[in-house]
């Protein structure tokens, strides 16, 4: 029995079955577009981020395989927003060039149609959005390895900054070149953060070669395209877009190495049962404080996932906590907690509370 006898009334069986599926999409779009008229007719926004993860979370529970969950997700995330462009091509500004992590979390983020506006440092995507150059925005903020990530700190304190959900990756670095191998490179490019995580493999494959520290990965691969003696530390994604070869693979110190990404807009989601709420706080400068600030979390059970101090840069040696939450400002152990806080800080910025993604 030939292959074609074999393959061909399955292929005609997977045939018949896209068919069914691209009209189970149509009537599924018409239907975002009738939700779409009561949206506007309401006032309500059209990206409704903890409505889009419960339905991820529905289709992965009640999924009987062999898809993975992970397949899954990514599957439902593209189905939402070719649905969600028929209301309007959102507008997404995140730190570029083309190739970097942070475009990647975009893209995971609202799917592929959206228009995604490369920026050229944090502060520009920052201004992009809170001037309506962009709906959203998607910045890096914490690495699971280096810890925080400054500038977003910083901009999100001085900004009108509100975040409306996250997405936690996996960051796998890789050697990238016009030629494959590490004979004759010259320097390293990447972002500092990246030379940072790659620090041990740098030391034992390329004791003594420069390191140099440039505004992104991806803007790493881009040089690293017009020299044969540079290589760059970039992502898969970069290796395609700037037509280089992987001269090395995963060559981050730390194999769990994760890079968590916040989204800035407009839309203040509902509790979506997994949720975080993120604050900027600052207290008295007398003994007992900082206690004091965070007694009320342990009073009404509500657990603190990041604490980190920053100097206020107010010349006085004063510090602005970045506190995290387990949970929804709605919800009322949060809310409680929330209430009691205020009453014990000078300063208190709520950025906003969002659901969880991780992939």
């Amino acid at each position: 029995m030939s292959s074609d006898t074999v393959l061909h009334p399955l292929r005609d069986q997977i045939d018949a079955i896209d068919r069914e599926i691209l009209e189970l999409l149509n009537r599924r779009a018409r239907l975002a577009q009738e939700i779409g008229v009561h949206k506007h007719r309401l006032g309500m926004p059209v990206f409704r981020p903890e409505r889009e993860l419960a339905v991820v979370r529905k289709v992965q529970q009640a999924n009987p395989g062999p898809l993975l969950d992970a397949g899954l997700a990514a599957v439902w995330t593209e189905i939402m927003s070719a649905c969600r462009a028929l209301e309007g091509l959102q507008r997404v500004a995140y730190l570029g060039p083309e190739g970097t992590y942070t475009e990647l979390a975009a893209r995971r983020f609202f799917g592929s149609s959206c228009e995604l506006l490369p920026c050229a440092d944090l502060d520009e995507v920052f201004r992009s959005q809170l001037g309506g150059g962009a709906s959203h925005a998607v910045v890096p903020v914490e690495n699971s390895t280096e810890g925080a990530v400054a500038r977003t700190l910083d901009l999100l304190l001085s900004q009108p900054a509100h975040l409306c959900g996250e997405i936690s990756l996996p960051i796998h670095h890789n050697l990238l070149r016009l030629r494959e191998g590490l004979q004759g490179v010259r320097a390293v490019l990447a972002h500092p953060q990246a030379l940072s995580q790659c620090r041990q493999w740098l030391d034992a494959h390329l004791p003594g070669v420069e390191r140099r520290a440039v505004a992104s990965n991806a803007e790493a691969a881009r040089l690293a395209a017009q020299d044969e003696t540079l290589a760059a530390i970039a992502g898969e994604h970069a290796a395609g877009l700037y037509a280089l070869r992987l001269a090395a693979s995963h060559i981050q110190d730390e194999v769990g190495n994760r890079t968590r990404f916040v989204v800035l807009g407009a839309e203040t989601p509902a509790p979506s049962g997994r949720d975080r709420t993120s604050l900027i706080l600052a207290v008295p400068n007398v003994a007992g404080a900082v206690v004091a600030m965070l007694r009320p979390l342990a009073e009404h059970g509500v657990s603190m996932t990041r604490f980190e101090s920053r100097p206020a840069r107010s010349g006085a040696w004063e510090y602005m906590f970045y506190v995290d939450l387990e949970g929804h400002a709605d919800e009322p152990p949060v809310a409680a907690a929330l209430q009691a806080l205020r009453a014990h800080c000078a300063f208190f910025k709520n950025l906003g509370s969002y659901p969880i993604r991780q992939d």
